[in-house]
């Protein structure tokens, strides 16, 4: 289910993931003698810079870049995709390594260059049911040693370029209410009317009513909107970016419908592996209030009256 580039061995023998320059990088990836021929800027993202690299031996890396103090976004990433490929039900690229590089002034991260390709007829479908195998799989690996089920990830994250709060919790809807809306809220609070501020207080206070304790802790991708779903070089569903943590599936569900949605064949498919809980659509617009709210503090008032609209549901 991985794309595997010829560097996995390679990687699997390096412990920690981080250097100190880019040059360093490549070297304890292919040895002294491979270097980087070219870079093609790739389009599409609004937070990084993306480039395919040619290297002297003629193969492609894939290098997200940004300033220095991007350190920290990449390292995270790093873990997102390294847990995601673990479970291994669907296609995810392989991150190589990240770091950061004083004298080029960028922090940058590594992974394989996944080439595109025409999609497959049942790409939707096959997207649906890797979509369910992974959170149909343990997630205790991500707490070993720490009892039961829990949510949250081994580190924090990030949302976009917002900080994603992932302290372990043995509450679903406790987890939902600290590390997603409660973040959120108080980065949008010098923005908000007091009225506004007192309604999300009162859905704070009665989360628990909206929100009921999964069966299991699923791992999420956490971002999986259509714009962090490539097709790779077999025609199938590639996810990627991810904001990752052990989270109620239905959380994941909600997102893929935020931003135009996926087709029915995809949750047909998905049902086909995992039932989706009938009284989900009661939930989905609560779960994407913590995506709304992330836009708008990310990017302005535009955002305000949809996060007024979901708000005004759940606590009139």
């Amino acid at each position: 289910m991985h794309y595997i580039s010829q560097t996995s061995e390679r990687t699997a023998m390096n412990k920690d993931p981080f250097y100190s320059s880019l040059s360093q990088a490549l070297e304890a990836l292919y040895g002294p003698k491979i270097g980087i021929l070219s870079g093609k800027r790739i389009f599409g993202g609004d937070i990084n810079t993306a480039e395919r690299l040619t290297l002297s031996d003629g193969s492609f890396l894939f290098m997200k870049s940004n300033a220095l103090s991007g350190e920290a976004m990449f390292r995270a990433e790093f873990a997102g995709l390294t847990a995601l490929r673990r479970i291994g039900a669907l296609p995810v690229p392989e991150p190589l390594c990240c770091g950061r590089d004083t004298d080029r002034g960028i922090s940058f991260l590594l992974m394989e260059y996944v080439s595109p390709a025409p999609r497959r007829k049942d790409y939707w479908e096959e997207l649906g049911r890797g979509l369910a195998l992974l959170h149909r799989a343990d997630t205790s690996f991500l707490h070993e040693g720490i009892p039961g089920p829990l949510y949250g990830f081994p580190e924090n994250n990030f949302i976009g370029s917002s900080s994603q709060i992932n302290a372990w919790k043995d509450s679903w809807s406790g987890f939902f209410a600290a590390c997603r809306l409660e973040p959120q809220i108080r980065m949008a609070a010098s923005s908000l009317p007091e009225s506004v501020l007192r309604a999300f207080s009162a859905l704070l206070e009665r989360l628990d009513r909206y929100l009921p304790e999964p069966d299991f802790p699923s791992l999420l991708h956490g971002d999986l909107w259509s714009g962090n779903v490539m097709t790779g070089p077999d025609g199938r569903a590639v996810i990627m970016d991810p904001a990752a943590y052990a989270g109620s599936l239905e959380a994941d569900l909600a997102m893929t419908a935020l931003f135009g949605g996926f087709p029915e064949s995809f949750y047909a498919s998905y049902r086909e592996v995992t039932p989706i809980d009938p009284s989900y659509r009661d939930r989905k617009d609560l779960y994407n209030l913590y995506h709304l709210l992330n836009h708008l503090n990310l990017f302005g008032e535009a955002y305000y009256y949809d996060v007024l609209a979901v708000l005004r549901k759940y606590a009139p």
